[in-house]
């Protein structure tokens, strides 16, 4: 422990607003509780919930004031607390323990983190790679395996293939034998999902009952794994692209949505919201999270899944560009940030 600073730089947050509320602080280093480890960050990466939480569209998530957001991270464990057992100092681990209210964030140099959310970082993977991966992979990996439950042959729809957890999907729904469509909004996109291992790629404007028609003969697909987030405004057209006993899993299902083809095709409808088990101290659910990013550690250095990063290159105090980014739709693939250079 004498090696680990009092204090550390961070970005955080005094009030909610627009990229540039992000600023510079030295904090005090995170103390280390029972079952916890202490990290010192290389990387992390911006997702869609992190930008809300900034925004204060999800205020309700948002740690306290002065806040340090983002859960993925990837780094290296530099002490441990009482109660563990499977982790060391020096192991280099990936992860998303935080960034929520109760936990610390990843825009810093050091996190402290619950060990049962980590895993042993990809070997085959910088720390900005591997820092790209856990929270949309735990969402792929709870959409497609666990709720959806492909089997070979099955005809997978993935809406927003190329995007955080679409890309992801697309890969896990190509392993477990499905197989994968994908929308996305460009060309270079479309042509991105297909390298990731989706069977054909098309224009999401598309009319669904022209797809449908295209790609199941109108039978409609087994499974819809929905990754835009548009809620009720995309539920209509994933209800309508399923088959007879499909499964529509999307990550956000808010609002208000016509339920009639759920019934007529006896369709099963499941939400997916990784966040559940931090936001709600569950810790069976942090074990699963560890449990999949093991799993997804031995496929990503058998070179079965791939993450795609974004061409940037940001460093921590450039956050707010990164932010930037992702909001205004520019990316392609994850962003991820420099903590440690």
């Amino acid at each position: 422990m004498s090696d680990i600073p009092e204090t550390m730089d961070a970005q955080v947050i005094r009030e909610h607003g627009d990229p540039e509320v992000f600023e510079s602080a030295t904090l005090d280093v995170p103390e280390v509780d029972a079952n916890e480890v202490l990290v010192e960050v290389a990387a992390t990466s911006v997702n869609p919930v992190d930008t809300k939480i900034r925004s204060g569209f999800a205020s309700g998530l948002c740690p306290d004031f002065p806040a340090v957001l983002h859960g993925d991270l990837a780094g290296e464990v530099v002490a441990v607390g009482d109660g563990v057992d499977e982790l060391a100092v020096g192991d280099e681990v990936y992860g998303c323990p935080g960034g929520l209210a109760g936990t610390t964030g990843a825009l810093a140099e050091y996190a402290a983190a619950d060990a049962a959310t980590l895993a042993h970082k990809p070997d085959s993977l910088s720390m900005r790679e591997a820092a790209a991966l856990p929270l949309v992979t735990i969402t792929a990996w709870d959409g497609l395996v666990t709720r959806a439950d492909v089997s070979p042959g099955e005809s997978v729809l993935v809406h927003g293939g190329t995007g955080g957890v679409g890309h992801v999907g697309v890969q896990i729904a190509s392993l477990e034998g499905g197989v994968v469509h994908a929308t996305a909004s460009t060309d270079e996109k479309r042509a991105l999902a297909e390298e990731l291992g989706a069977d054909h790629a098309f224009d999401y404007r598309r009319d669904v009952a022209d797809y449908t028609d295209e790609y199941t003969d109108g039978e409609g697909f087994d499974v819809v794994f929905d990754t835009v987030g548009a809620g009720a405004d995309n539920l209509g057209n994933d209800f309508a692209a399923a088959g007879v006993k499909g499964r529509v899993v999307t990550t956000v299902s808010r609002g208000e949505a016509d339920l009639d083809p759920v019934h007529s095709k006896g369709l099963s409808v499941d939400t997916v919201f990784m966040l559940l088990p931090l936001i709600h101290d569950d810790h069976a659910g942090r074990l699963r999270h560890g449990e999949i990013l093991d799993r997804v550690a031995t496929l990503v250095d058998e070179g079965d899944i791939v993450p795609h990063l974004d061409d940037t290159d940001y460093a921590l105090d450039e956050i707010g560009d990164a932010h930037r980014r992702l909001e205004a739709g520019e990316h392609v693939g994850k962003i991820a940030v420099r903590v440690k250079d």
